[in-house]
Protein backbone atom coordinates (compact mmCIF):
# COMPACT_ATOMS: atom_id res chain seq x y z
CA UNK A 1 0.00 0.00 0.00
CA UNK A 2 1.83 3.68 -1.14
CA UNK A 3 2.45 6.02 1.50
CA UNK A 4 0.21 8.70 2.25
CA UNK A 5 1.79 11.91 1.42
CA UNK A 6 2.69 14.43 3.85
CA UNK A 7 0.17 17.05 5.34
CA UNK A 8 0.50 20.36 3.27
CA UNK A 9 2.01 22.61 5.17
CA UNK A 10 0.49 25.47 7.51
CA UNK A 11 3.24 27.70 7.07
CA UNK A 12 5.15 28.56 3.64
CA UNK A 13 8.04 31.19 3.39
CA UNK A 14 9.18 31.68 -0.42
CA UNK A 15 12.80 33.57 -1.07
CA UNK A 16 12.02 35.82 1.71
CA UNK A 17 14.77 38.54 1.66
CA UNK A 18 15.27 41.72 3.42
CA UNK A 19 18.13 44.23 3.01
CA UNK A 20 18.89 47.05 5.34
CA UNK A 21 20.69 49.49 3.21
CA UNK A 22 23.73 47.30 2.18
CA UNK A 23 23.22 44.68 4.68
CA UNK A 24 20.99 41.41 3.36
CA UNK A 25 19.51 41.04 6.81
CA UNK A 26 17.51 37.75 5.17
CA UNK A 27 18.64 36.28 2.05
CA UNK A 28 16.32 34.41 -0.23
CA UNK A 29 15.11 32.33 2.50
CA UNK A 30 12.73 29.53 2.00
CA UNK A 31 10.94 27.58 4.40
CA UNK A 32 7.93 25.25 5.93
CA UNK A 33 5.98 24.19 8.68
CA UNK A 34 3.51 21.21 9.07
CA UNK A 35 0.99 21.18 11.91
CA UNK A 36 2.00 19.01 14.82
CA UNK A 37 5.64 19.88 14.13
CA UNK A 38 8.34 21.98 16.09
CA UNK A 39 10.41 23.53 14.04
CA UNK A 40 14.16 25.12 16.17
CA UNK A 41 14.88 28.46 14.45
CA UNK A 42 19.27 28.46 15.28
CA UNK A 43 21.47 31.22 14.09
CA UNK A 44 23.89 33.64 15.08
CA UNK A 45 23.04 36.77 17.02
CA UNK A 46 23.13 38.81 13.78
CA UNK A 47 22.01 36.04 11.86
CA UNK A 48 18.57 37.46 10.89
CA UNK A 49 16.26 35.29 13.10
CA UNK A 50 14.66 38.52 14.34
CA UNK A 51 14.10 39.94 11.01
CA UNK A 52 12.56 36.77 9.43
CA UNK A 53 10.04 36.39 12.50
CA UNK A 54 9.19 40.28 12.27
CA UNK A 55 8.46 39.84 8.82
CA UNK A 56 5.68 37.05 10.05
CA UNK A 57 4.55 38.59 11.97
CA UNK A 58 3.91 41.66 10.20
CA UNK A 59 6.53 44.15 11.94
CA UNK A 60 8.49 44.64 8.91
CA UNK A 61 7.60 43.90 4.91
CA UNK A 62 9.99 42.06 2.58
CA UNK A 63 11.83 43.59 -0.05
CA UNK A 64 11.37 39.82 -2.02
CA UNK A 65 9.28 37.02 -1.62
CA UNK A 66 6.05 36.10 0.09
CA UNK A 67 4.67 33.60 2.77
CA UNK A 68 1.46 31.84 2.72
CA UNK A 69 -0.43 30.64 6.27
CA UNK A 70 -2.94 27.63 5.85
CA UNK A 71 -2.84 27.78 1.97
CA UNK A 72 -3.65 31.76 1.96
CA UNK A 73 -1.39 34.60 1.37
CA UNK A 74 -0.52 36.91 4.00
CA UNK A 75 -0.64 40.14 3.49
CA UNK A 76 2.56 41.88 4.58
CA UNK A 77 3.19 44.41 7.42
CA UNK A 78 0.07 43.52 8.89
CA UNK A 79 0.14 42.01 12.30
CA UNK A 80 -3.45 41.72 13.02
CA UNK A 81 -3.53 39.95 9.79
CA UNK A 82 -1.26 37.75 11.14
CA UNK A 83 -3.31 37.10 14.27
CA UNK A 84 -6.03 36.78 12.64
CA UNK A 85 -4.36 33.67 10.46
CA UNK A 86 -4.15 31.95 13.62
CA UNK A 87 0.10 32.84 14.01
CA UNK A 88 0.97 34.35 17.85
CA UNK A 89 4.14 34.73 19.69
CA UNK A 90 5.35 34.66 23.18
CA UNK A 91 8.21 37.18 23.12
CA UNK A 92 11.49 36.24 25.43
CA UNK A 93 10.21 39.91 27.41
CA UNK A 94 7.19 39.32 28.33
CA UNK A 95 4.52 41.78 27.22
CA UNK A 96 1.67 42.17 30.13
CA UNK A 97 0.20 44.52 32.35
CA UNK A 98 1.70 43.67 35.87
CA UNK A 99 -1.46 45.54 37.31
CA UNK A 100 -4.11 43.95 35.64
CA UNK A 101 -5.55 40.00 36.31
CA UNK A 102 -4.87 37.25 34.17
CA UNK A 103 -8.21 37.31 32.97
CA UNK A 104 -7.47 40.65 31.82
CA UNK A 105 -4.69 40.15 30.41
CA UNK A 106 -5.80 37.49 28.17
CA UNK A 107 -9.03 39.59 27.14
CA UNK A 108 -7.23 42.98 26.06
CA UNK A 109 -7.73 43.33 22.86
CA UNK A 110 -10.44 40.61 21.72
CA UNK A 111 -13.33 42.04 22.49
CA UNK A 112 -14.62 45.14 20.02
CA UNK A 113 -14.51 48.82 21.35
CA UNK A 114 -18.18 49.57 21.32
CA UNK A 115 -18.98 46.69 22.79
CA UNK A 116 -21.26 48.26 25.58
CA UNK A 117 -20.00 45.68 28.28
CA UNK A 118 -17.09 42.92 28.42
CA UNK A 119 -18.23 39.24 28.53
CA UNK A 120 -16.26 38.24 31.31
CA UNK A 121 -18.09 35.37 32.10
CA UNK A 122 -17.82 33.68 28.87
CA UNK A 123 -14.16 34.74 28.35
CA UNK A 124 -12.94 33.69 31.74
CA UNK A 125 -14.63 29.71 31.10
CA UNK A 126 -12.61 29.80 27.62
CA UNK A 127 -9.84 30.59 30.17
CA UNK A 128 -10.61 27.76 32.11
CA UNK A 129 -10.96 24.95 29.37
CA UNK A 130 -7.70 26.30 27.66
CA UNK A 131 -6.16 26.01 30.60
CA UNK A 132 -7.48 22.34 31.67
CA UNK A 133 -7.08 21.25 28.07
CA UNK A 134 -3.14 21.90 28.14
CA UNK A 135 -2.21 21.94 31.46
CA UNK A 136 -1.60 25.42 32.45
CA UNK A 137 -2.91 25.83 35.45
CA UNK A 138 -3.15 29.67 36.43
CA UNK A 139 -5.66 31.90 38.75
CA UNK A 140 -7.70 34.26 36.05
CA UNK A 141 -8.09 36.81 39.09
CA UNK A 142 -4.44 37.30 40.28
CA UNK A 143 -2.86 40.11 39.25
CA UNK A 144 0.40 39.21 36.84
CA UNK A 145 2.56 41.23 39.07
CA UNK A 146 1.88 39.15 41.36
CA UNK A 147 2.79 35.66 39.46
CA UNK A 148 6.37 33.90 39.30
CA UNK A 149 8.11 34.20 35.51
CA UNK A 150 6.91 30.87 35.05
CA UNK A 151 3.31 31.42 35.95
CA UNK A 152 3.67 34.73 33.63
CA UNK A 153 4.80 32.43 30.35
CA UNK A 154 1.80 30.10 31.37
CA UNK A 155 -0.48 33.74 30.60
CA UNK A 156 1.79 34.56 27.05
CA UNK A 157 0.86 31.15 26.32
CA UNK A 158 -2.41 30.91 26.97
CA UNK A 159 -2.80 34.67 25.54
CA UNK A 160 -2.12 33.70 22.38
CA UNK A 161 -3.93 30.03 22.13
CA UNK A 162 -7.55 32.31 23.62
CA UNK A 163 -6.48 34.31 20.41
CA UNK A 164 -7.03 31.14 18.18
CA UNK A 165 -3.22 30.60 17.17
CA UNK A 166 -2.46 27.16 15.05
CA UNK A 167 0.96 28.56 14.81
CA UNK A 168 2.92 29.03 17.93
CA UNK A 169 6.23 30.97 17.89
CA UNK A 170 8.63 31.18 21.29
CA UNK A 171 11.56 33.40 21.42
CA UNK A 172 13.85 31.97 23.71
CA UNK A 173 11.39 30.80 25.89
CA UNK A 174 13.19 28.88 29.10
CA UNK A 175 15.85 31.92 29.25
CA UNK A 176 14.43 33.28 32.76
CA UNK A 177 12.90 29.77 33.95
CA UNK A 178 14.01 27.45 36.68
CA UNK A 179 15.15 23.99 35.51
CA UNK A 180 11.55 22.77 36.94
CA UNK A 181 9.58 25.43 34.83
CA UNK A 182 11.22 24.61 31.89
CA UNK A 183 10.22 20.77 32.40
CA UNK A 184 6.44 22.09 32.56
CA UNK A 185 6.99 24.17 29.51
CA UNK A 186 8.46 21.11 27.48
CA UNK A 187 5.54 18.96 29.19
CA UNK A 188 3.10 21.46 27.46
CA UNK A 189 4.90 21.82 24.35
CA UNK A 190 4.43 18.06 24.57
CA UNK A 191 0.83 18.08 24.79
CA UNK A 192 0.03 21.25 22.17
CA UNK A 193 1.75 19.46 19.69
CA UNK A 194 -0.48 16.32 20.35
CA UNK A 195 -3.01 18.80 19.67
CA UNK A 196 -1.62 19.68 16.08
CA UNK A 197 -0.68 22.81 16.86
CA UNK A 198 2.51 24.34 15.04
CA UNK A 199 5.54 25.58 16.73
CA UNK A 200 8.51 27.49 15.89
CA UNK A 201 11.19 27.71 18.98
CA UNK A 202 13.74 30.06 18.83
CA UNK A 203 16.35 29.45 21.48
CA UNK A 204 20.56 29.43 22.05
CA UNK A 205 20.29 26.08 24.47
CA UNK A 206 20.95 23.36 22.50
CA UNK A 207 20.40 20.51 24.79
CA UNK A 208 16.75 21.95 24.50
CA UNK A 209 16.44 22.31 20.62
CA UNK A 210 17.53 18.48 20.86
CA UNK A 211 15.28 17.22 23.19
CA UNK A 212 12.04 19.22 22.07
CA UNK A 213 12.28 20.12 18.32
CA UNK A 214 11.18 17.42 15.12
CA UNK A 215 13.78 19.78 12.74
CA UNK A 216 16.38 22.51 12.73
CA UNK A 217 16.67 25.09 10.48
CA UNK A 218 20.15 27.57 10.89
CA UNK A 219 20.60 30.85 9.82
CA UNK A 220 24.01 32.48 9.39
CA UNK A 221 24.90 35.49 7.57
CA UNK A 222 21.54 35.72 6.26
CA UNK A 223 21.41 32.78 4.54
CA UNK A 224 19.54 29.78 5.57
CA UNK A 225 22.62 26.99 5.34
CA UNK A 226 21.09 24.29 6.54
CA UNK A 227 17.37 22.27 7.34
CA UNK A 228 17.15 18.46 8.80
CA UNK A 229 15.89 16.96 11.19
CA UNK A 230 17.09 16.49 14.80
CA UNK A 231 17.39 13.01 15.34
CA UNK A 232 20.66 12.21 13.90
CA UNK A 233 22.25 15.43 14.91
CA UNK A 234 24.37 16.61 18.41
CA UNK A 235 25.41 20.21 20.05
CA UNK A 236 28.43 20.14 18.39
CA UNK A 237 27.21 20.03 14.94
CA UNK A 238 24.50 22.55 15.07
CA UNK A 239 27.24 25.07 17.01
CA UNK A 240 29.55 24.37 13.85
CA UNK A 241 26.97 24.77 11.89
CA UNK A 242 25.69 27.88 13.09
CA UNK A 243 28.97 29.86 13.67
CA UNK A 244 30.88 28.09 10.85
CA UNK A 245 33.71 26.48 13.02
CA UNK A 246 34.38 24.44 15.96
CA UNK A 247 32.84 25.55 19.58
CA UNK A 248 34.73 24.02 22.12
CA UNK A 249 32.83 25.86 25.58
CA UNK A 250 35.13 26.59 27.93
CA UNK A 251 34.87 25.73 31.70
CA UNK A 252 36.35 26.58 35.10
CA UNK A 253 39.08 24.20 35.74
CA UNK A 254 38.41 21.64 38.55
CA UNK A 255 41.85 22.60 39.92
CA UNK A 256 41.93 26.72 39.62
CA UNK A 257 44.30 28.71 41.63
CA UNK A 258 43.32 29.54 45.06
CA UNK A 259 41.87 32.77 45.51
CA UNK A 260 43.47 35.78 47.14
CA UNK A 261 42.71 38.54 49.20
CA UNK A 262 39.20 39.88 49.98
CA UNK A 263 38.08 42.47 47.39
CA UNK A 264 34.36 42.94 48.01
CA UNK A 265 32.59 42.71 51.29
CA UNK A 266 28.74 43.13 51.82
CA UNK A 267 27.55 42.43 55.34
CA UNK A 268 24.10 42.51 56.31
CA UNK A 269 22.84 44.93 53.34
CA UNK A 270 19.63 46.39 53.14
CA UNK A 271 18.75 49.10 50.16
CA UNK A 272 15.29 50.39 49.67
CA UNK A 273 12.87 49.54 46.95
CA UNK A 274 13.09 51.20 43.82
CA UNK A 275 10.19 51.36 41.65
CA UNK A 276 9.86 47.31 40.87
CA UNK A 277 12.75 46.23 41.73
CA UNK A 278 13.00 43.80 44.82
CA UNK A 279 15.23 45.01 47.50
CA UNK A 280 18.12 43.51 48.91
CA UNK A 281 16.90 41.90 52.27
CA UNK A 282 20.42 42.20 54.82
CA UNK A 283 22.33 39.82 52.39
CA UNK A 284 25.73 39.06 53.12
CA UNK A 285 28.34 38.36 50.51
CA UNK A 286 32.60 38.02 49.96
CA UNK A 287 34.23 37.81 47.05
CA UNK A 288 38.19 37.57 46.58
CA UNK A 289 40.39 38.51 44.28
CA UNK A 290 41.28 35.41 41.57
CA UNK A 291 37.79 33.57 42.05
CA UNK A 292 34.26 33.82 40.12
CA UNK A 293 31.20 33.95 42.58
CA UNK A 294 27.89 33.24 41.22
CA UNK A 295 24.40 34.23 42.26
CA UNK A 296 21.64 32.39 40.77
CA UNK A 297 17.98 33.42 41.10
CA UNK A 298 15.05 33.41 39.14
CA UNK A 299 14.46 36.84 37.35
CA UNK A 300 12.88 39.67 39.93
CA UNK A 301 14.30 38.60 43.15
CA UNK A 302 16.41 40.70 43.81
CA UNK A 303 19.40 40.68 41.06
CA UNK A 304 18.44 44.36 39.83
CA UNK A 305 19.15 45.48 43.18
CA UNK A 306 22.55 43.99 43.40
CA UNK A 307 23.69 44.32 40.37
CA UNK A 308 22.55 48.28 41.23
CA UNK A 309 24.34 48.53 44.11
CA UNK A 310 27.87 47.60 43.05
CA UNK A 311 27.70 49.77 40.11
CA UNK A 312 26.93 52.74 42.52
CA UNK A 313 24.32 53.47 41.55
CA UNK A 314 21.86 52.88 44.52
CA UNK A 315 23.05 53.15 48.34
CA UNK A 316 23.09 50.87 50.69
CA UNK A 317 20.19 51.55 53.21
CA UNK A 318 21.59 49.99 56.37
CA UNK A 319 25.08 47.42 56.83
CA UNK A 320 28.26 47.51 55.44
CA UNK A 321 29.74 47.44 51.76
CA UNK A 322 33.64 47.68 51.25
CA UNK A 323 35.28 47.49 48.18
CA UNK A 324 38.94 46.35 48.97
CA UNK A 325 38.40 48.07 52.84
CA UNK A 326 36.97 51.16 51.11
CA UNK A 327 33.93 51.79 51.94
CA UNK A 328 32.19 53.24 48.31
CA UNK A 329 29.18 55.57 48.22
CA UNK A 330 26.30 55.74 45.45
CA UNK A 331 28.52 57.38 43.03
CA UNK A 332 29.18 55.41 39.82
CA UNK A 333 32.93 57.25 39.30
CA UNK A 334 34.14 56.36 42.74
CA UNK A 335 33.37 52.74 41.45
CA UNK A 336 34.76 53.30 37.98
CA UNK A 337 37.95 54.47 39.39
CA UNK A 338 38.80 51.96 41.28
CA UNK A 339 38.07 50.52 38.98
CA UNK A 340 35.46 48.18 39.17
CA UNK A 341 33.80 46.71 35.54
CA UNK A 342 30.28 47.05 35.06
CA UNK A 343 28.64 44.29 32.58
CA UNK A 344 25.15 45.43 33.05
CA UNK A 345 21.82 43.25 32.20
CA UNK A 346 20.51 45.75 29.30
CA UNK A 347 22.95 45.78 26.96
CA UNK A 348 20.20 48.14 24.70
CA UNK A 349 19.04 50.18 27.71
CA UNK A 350 22.26 50.34 30.21
CA UNK A 351 25.12 49.06 28.54
CA UNK A 352 25.05 51.31 25.22
CA UNK A 353 23.55 54.82 24.16
CA UNK A 354 22.66 53.65 20.55
CA UNK A 355 22.93 56.85 18.84
CA UNK A 356 26.40 57.17 19.78
CA UNK A 357 29.39 56.10 17.52
CA UNK A 358 31.01 52.94 19.56
CA UNK A 359 34.05 54.88 19.93
CA UNK A 360 31.86 57.45 21.99
CA UNK A 361 30.28 53.93 23.62
CA UNK A 362 34.08 52.77 24.77
CA UNK A 363 35.34 55.82 26.35
CA UNK A 364 31.82 57.14 28.45
CA UNK A 365 33.53 55.61 31.65
CA UNK A 366 36.72 57.05 30.85
CA UNK A 367 36.42 60.86 30.26
CA UNK A 368 38.00 61.37 33.79
CA UNK A 369 41.20 59.57 31.82
CA UNK A 370 43.60 62.37 30.45
CA UNK A 371 44.07 60.29 27.26
CA UNK A 372 40.39 60.91 26.36
CA UNK A 373 39.38 64.43 27.92
CA UNK A 374 41.49 67.33 28.86
CA UNK A 375 39.58 70.16 30.18
CA UNK A 376 36.51 69.49 28.74
CA UNK A 377 37.47 68.51 25.52
CA UNK A 378 37.13 65.06 24.70
CA UNK A 379 40.55 63.76 22.14
CA UNK A 380 39.03 62.38 19.57
CA UNK A 381 41.93 60.84 17.40
CA UNK A 382 42.81 59.08 21.24
CA UNK A 383 39.39 58.04 21.71
CA UNK A 384 39.09 56.70 18.21
CA UNK A 385 42.29 54.78 18.41
CA UNK A 386 41.15 53.28 21.57
CA UNK A 387 37.97 52.15 20.05
CA UNK A 388 39.78 50.39 17.02
CA UNK A 389 41.63 48.49 19.21
CA UNK A 390 38.50 46.94 21.44
CA UNK A 391 37.26 46.38 17.98
CA UNK A 392 39.95 44.12 17.25
CA UNK A 393 41.07 42.72 20.72
CA UNK A 394 37.12 41.75 21.53
CA UNK A 395 36.10 40.69 17.46
CA UNK A 396 33.10 43.72 17.32
CA UNK A 397 31.44 42.91 13.62
CA UNK A 398 29.65 45.01 12.05
CA UNK A 399 31.68 48.28 11.42
CA UNK A 400 34.21 51.00 12.40
CA UNK A 401 34.15 53.33 15.06
CA UNK A 402 31.82 55.60 13.88
CA UNK A 403 29.33 53.57 13.23
CA UNK A 404 26.31 53.96 15.84
CA UNK A 405 26.14 51.15 18.35
CA UNK A 406 22.73 50.67 17.59
CA UNK A 407 23.29 49.20 14.22
CA UNK A 408 25.33 46.14 16.01
CA UNK A 409 24.04 42.77 16.70
CA UNK A 410 23.32 41.66 19.93
CA UNK A 411 26.12 39.58 20.60
CA UNK A 412 28.42 42.05 18.68
CA UNK A 413 27.45 44.93 21.05
CA UNK A 414 27.88 42.45 24.24
CA UNK A 415 31.02 42.19 22.84
CA UNK A 416 31.69 45.99 22.77
CA UNK A 417 30.82 46.52 26.33
CA UNK A 418 33.11 43.77 27.77
CA UNK A 419 35.56 45.36 25.74
CA UNK A 420 35.19 48.85 27.33
CA UNK A 421 34.53 46.94 31.12
CA UNK A 422 38.08 44.80 30.66
CA UNK A 423 39.58 47.77 29.45
CA UNK A 424 39.24 50.00 32.52
CA UNK A 425 41.66 47.77 33.78
CA UNK A 426 44.88 47.98 31.75
CA UNK A 427 46.38 50.30 33.88
CA UNK A 428 46.13 48.08 36.76
CA UNK A 429 49.17 46.25 38.31
CA UNK A 430 47.47 42.82 37.09
CA UNK A 431 46.13 44.33 33.68
CA UNK A 432 42.30 43.23 34.74
CA UNK A 433 39.70 45.23 36.76
CA UNK A 434 39.93 44.78 40.81
CA UNK A 435 36.03 43.55 40.17
CA UNK A 436 33.94 42.39 37.66
CA UNK A 437 30.13 42.87 38.08
CA UNK A 438 28.34 40.68 35.44
CA UNK A 439 24.75 40.70 34.69
CA UNK A 440 23.24 38.17 32.94
CA UNK A 441 26.43 38.67 30.39
CA UNK A 442 25.26 35.97 28.09
CA UNK A 443 21.59 36.89 28.10
CA UNK A 444 20.45 35.83 24.68
CA UNK A 445 23.56 35.18 22.95
CA UNK A 446 24.59 32.91 20.39
CA UNK A 447 27.10 29.80 20.82
CA UNK A 448 29.97 31.42 19.90
CA UNK A 449 29.96 34.83 21.71
CA UNK A 450 28.63 32.87 24.82
CA UNK A 451 32.16 31.13 24.64
CA UNK A 452 34.18 34.32 23.79
CA UNK A 453 32.01 35.92 26.98
CA UNK A 454 33.16 33.14 29.18
CA UNK A 455 36.80 32.94 27.51
CA UNK A 456 37.05 36.47 28.55
CA UNK A 457 36.20 36.46 32.28
CA UNK A 458 37.89 33.10 32.97
CA UNK A 459 40.88 34.85 31.60
CA UNK A 460 40.42 38.01 33.78
CA UNK A 461 39.93 35.91 36.98
CA UNK A 462 43.16 34.12 36.28
CA UNK A 463 45.21 37.54 36.27
CA UNK A 464 43.73 38.59 39.50
CA UNK A 465 40.04 40.17 39.15
CA UNK A 466 36.86 39.30 41.65
CA UNK A 467 34.36 38.47 39.80
CA UNK A 468 30.40 38.58 40.52
CA UNK A 469 28.61 36.96 37.99
CA UNK A 470 24.76 37.18 38.06
CA UNK A 471 22.84 34.62 35.92
CA UNK A 472 20.02 33.29 35.48
CA UNK A 473 21.78 30.45 33.25
CA UNK A 474 22.43 27.52 35.26
CA UNK A 475 24.56 25.72 33.02
CA UNK A 476 26.97 29.02 33.04
CA UNK A 477 27.24 29.50 36.26
CA UNK A 478 28.51 25.28 36.81
CA UNK A 479 30.67 26.06 34.01
CA UNK A 480 32.43 28.88 35.67
CA UNK A 481 31.54 29.46 39.27
CA UNK A 482 33.95 28.75 41.95
CA UNK A 483 31.57 29.01 44.46
CA UNK A 484 27.72 29.61 44.18
CA UNK A 485 25.08 31.35 46.31
CA UNK A 486 21.37 31.82 45.14
CA UNK A 487 19.65 34.88 45.46
CA UNK A 488 15.69 34.70 46.50
CA UNK A 489 13.63 38.08 47.70
CA UNK A 490 16.36 39.70 48.10
CA UNK A 491 17.48 37.25 50.45
CA UNK A 492 21.10 35.12 49.53
CA UNK A 493 22.26 32.18 51.10
CA UNK A 494 25.40 31.34 52.12
CA UNK A 495 27.88 30.77 48.95
CA UNK A 496 29.17 26.97 48.78
CA UNK A 497 31.45 25.12 46.34
CA UNK A 498 30.03 24.43 42.88
CA UNK A 499 30.39 20.47 44.01
CA UNK A 500 27.73 21.13 46.43
CA UNK A 501 25.44 22.03 44.18
CA UNK A 502 22.96 19.99 41.42
CA UNK A 503 20.77 21.44 38.77
CA UNK A 504 17.91 20.11 41.04
CA UNK A 505 19.37 21.78 43.99
CA UNK A 506 19.93 24.91 42.05
CA UNK A 507 16.27 25.20 40.81
CA UNK A 508 15.16 24.38 44.22
CA UNK A 509 16.45 27.30 45.57
CA UNK A 510 15.64 29.36 43.18
CA UNK A 511 12.17 28.65 43.93
CA UNK A 512 13.06 29.40 47.74
CA UNK A 513 12.00 25.63 48.80
CA UNK A 514 15.40 23.95 49.01
CA UNK A 515 16.07 22.28 52.03
CA UNK A 516 20.34 23.26 51.17
CA UNK A 517 19.16 26.52 50.39
CA UNK A 518 18.70 26.74 54.51
CA UNK A 519 22.03 25.24 55.73
CA UNK A 520 24.60 27.10 58.20
CA UNK A 521 27.71 28.00 57.27
CA UNK A 522 29.16 24.27 58.56
CA UNK A 523 28.42 23.17 54.44
CA UNK A 524 30.92 25.68 53.39
CA UNK A 525 33.69 24.77 55.94
CA UNK A 526 34.83 22.47 53.19
CA UNK A 527 35.77 25.64 51.13
CA UNK A 528 38.80 27.62 52.97
CA UNK A 529 37.34 30.32 51.49
CA UNK A 530 33.71 30.21 52.16
CA UNK A 531 32.57 33.55 54.78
Amino acid sequence: MPASPPAPPVLSLHGITKRFGPLVANDNISLDLRAGEVLALLGENGAGKSTLVSILFGHYVADGGHIEAFGRPLPPGQPRAALDAGIGMVHQHFTLADNLSVLDNVMLGTEPLWSWRSRRGAGRRRLDELAQRFGLQVRPEALVGSLSVGERQRVEILKALYRGARILILDEPTAVLTPQESEQLFATLDTLVKEGLAVIFISHKLDEVLRVSNRVAVLRGGKLVYTGPTQGTSKAELATTMVGREVVPPRRPATAQAPGALVLNCQGVHTVAQGHATPLAGIDLRVLSGEILAVAGVSGNGQVALAELLHGLIPVHRGRLEVQGRTLLARPRDWVGLPVARIPEDRHAQGVVGDLSLWENTITERLRDRRFARWGWVRRAAARAHAQSLIQRFDVRGGGPDVPARRLSGGNMQKLVLGRALALGDDAPQGVPTLIVAAQPTWGLDVGAVAFVHESLLEAAAKGSAVLLISEDLDEILALADRIAVMHQGHLTPARPRAAWTLASLGLAMAGSSPQASTSAATTTSNPSAP
